[in-house]
């Protein structure tokens, strides 16, 4: 038996922004339109003491919050100030694509971004120049699989949305169909 289930905003973005997307951009060939291609989320991890430990229950929680078990990232040069030698592991991080990217996205825009305190959107300024986006969480908490009294620790969070747009302002565009809420500007005069 094969899985047909399509999560929910990857149906929204195939049945309802894919002909928006084609008016707004005059584009006609589909494969030419912005898509969301991969979602990374990473974790940057730096105990003086008990590394082992705080890698280990950081990745149970991304392997809860993503559905994905995280991969370690070492670090690729020492840094004597933070007491850093190259090849020490120093966070984590997942990559999602495909259905486990539109879960996860469907679950952040309407479960974990409207669960932040005073939340008023997303900041526009976090484009790469280069279609991709990236906003930084406090704490791990607001996702709603971790539970508060289960952590050692609270620790802030990186996602990286990686758009096929290569360019800020299309990317923009496709990010808010997906629902991420920006900020608005705020009127000159």
């Amino acid at each position: 038996m094969t899985n047909t289930h399509r999560p929910r905003l990857q149906e929204i973005y195939e049945t309802k922004l894919i002909p928006q997307l084609q008016e707004e951009l005059k584009v006609k060939n589909v494969m030419a339109l912005p898509r969301l291609t991969k979602v990374v989320i990473n974790v940057s991890v730096s105990e003086e003491q008990h590394q082992d430990e705080a890698l280990a229950e950081t990745g149970k929680q991304l392997a809860l919050i993503t559905g994905q078990q995280p991969v370690q990232t070492r670090a690729k040069k020492s840094i004597a100030e933070f007491k850093i030698r190259a090849g020490d592991p120093i966070g984590l991080k997942v990559t999602l694509r495909g259905r486990i990217m539109y879960e996860f996205m469907d679950k952040f825009v309407s479960l974990v971004l409207p669960q932040i305190k005073d939340f008023q959107g997303v900041r526009p300024a976090g484009f790469d120049g280069q279609g991709n986006y990236t906003l930084g969480l406090k704490e791990q908490i607001v996702f709603p699989e971790i539970s508060y009294d289960t952590i050692d620790k609270i620790r802030g969070l990186e996602i990286t949305l990686v758009t096929t747009a290569g360019d800020d302002k299309v990317a923009g565009k496709l990010l808010a169909l997906l629902g991420i809420p920006f900020m608005k500007e705020a009127a000159n005069g």
